[in-house]
């Protein structure tokens, strides 16, 4: 949309610099450009991006107030070579997530977000999942009993790590079954909650969901693993900060969204929420403001229920905002009747395979995750 673009000119004004700067900027990837429909030969700059460098030159370079702006869609704090969001997609190791979605399963996206080439390890052997009547408490049970045995990271010869990793994998995928069985997690979950006319679409779901550069969760599971901790102590920790109803809870969000909509109708239930002031569940994405690109891939592997269709054109008509993952998420459950935690055991599922693979990649640089907190109480006596 226009509004999301400036022109040389307006950018320029913004930031208070002449043109070799924002050229410079351009080459840097700092700022999106795009051909200006009017005008070919000229470009357009992304909105988003040169706010952002607008705001860190107000806020000048001192240091804990560049480290404050980190904390929030900030600038980055460490590196990983794992995952990046970058020109409004999202990347596996260099690979698009959306085009791997087509086809490949969560094993082998696994297998490539831990810097493998392909090659199968076997994992440990395996035991009956808790037995608990609902998805949430198996996977914490799981990872809780793991977390408790398990030998610290730190130290550990890369292969082990990554056959450990494997293991992991499926013991979160058999406590969201709630059962242990063979063949690709997706089918395996399909089978358990009786719906095996929903593998492809649970299969999509856990590739796109796989890993998203350092969330919430992923920043969690790293600072355990900067400890040494054990891979499950890490996952554990990703589980603990993916339970929030700002992260994987979202899912619960969008549910009260779609049921308020069936009593008042979408409009309703949209104006409702403007209103309000509030945001609206499962749509618009501070990295992806053309969309995320996620919740398309995965609208398109099956057909949403006709309220869930309805809801997605008031919030876009009102909003202009287009759906986030989240919101396929929950259509995917109530298409195929899943389980009602079901959202919540496929997003800790799939982000278990982001969670080791960061896990891994921090125990191997051997540094802990110690930030300073900027102190705001009582005067020291």
């Amino acid at each position: 949309m226009d509004r999301d673009w400036l022109t040389a000119e307006e950018a320029m004004a913004r930031l208070g610099v002449r043109p070799q700067t924002l050229y410079a900027y351009v080459s840097r990837g700092r700022i999106e450009t795009r051909p200006d429909p009017g005008d070919p030969r000229r470009s357009r700059y992304r909105l988003s991006d040169v706010g952002q460098l607008e705001a860190r030159k107000r806020r000048g370079r001192k240091a804990s107030e560049v480290a404050a702006g980190a904390i929030a869609w900030g600038e980055p704090v460490l590196d990983s070579a794992i995952t990046t969001v970058a020109h409004g997609r999202l990347f596996y190791r260099g690979r698009g997530a959306v085009e791997l979605a087509e086809s490949a399963t969560l094993e082998s996206v696994a297998r490539l977000l831990r810097g493998g080439h392909g090659a199968v390890l076997k994992g440990q052997a395996r035991t009956p999942p808790p037995t608990l009547p609902e998805i949430r408490p198996r996977l914490f049970a799981a990872l809780a009993e793991r977390a408790g045995l398990d030998p610290p990271a730190r130290g550990r010869a890369p292969l082990a790590l990554a056959a450990e990793a494997t293991g992991l994998l499926d013991l979160v995928a058999d406590a969201a079954a709630g059962a242990v069985a063979s063949g690709p997690i997706h089918a395996r979950l399909a089978t358990a909650w009786g719906r095996p006319e929903a593998s492809d679409a649970i299969r999509r779901a856990l590739v796109l969901l796989a890993d998203h550069e350092l969330n919430a969760s992923t920043f969690a599971a790293r600072v355990t693993a900067s400890t040494g901790a054990s891979l499950a102590a890490s996952a554990l920790a990703g589980l603990s900060a993916l339970s929030g109803p700002l992260h994987g809870g979202m899912a619960g969000r969008v549910i009260n969204l779609v049921e308020e909509s069936r009593r008042i109708g979408p409009d309703g239930a949209v104006a409702g929420r403007l209103a309000r002031a509030g945001p609206i569940p499962g749509f618009g994405h501070p990295l992806y403001p053309e969309g995320d690109p996620r919740a398309a891939a995965l609208l398109t592997g099956f057909d949403p229920p006709p309220d869930y269709v309805a809801l997605k054109s008031a919030v876009e008509a009102a909003t202009g905002e287009a759906a986030n993952i989240d919101f396929p998420l929950t259509a995917l459950a109530a298409r195929f009747d899943l389980p009602p935690d079901a959202p919540f055991g496929l997003f800790a599922v799939a982000r278990t395979a982001g969670w080791l693979a960061h896990a891994v990649e921090q125990v191997q640089t051997g540094a802990l995750i110690r930030p300073r907190a900027r102190y705001t109480g009582p005067e020291p006596l």
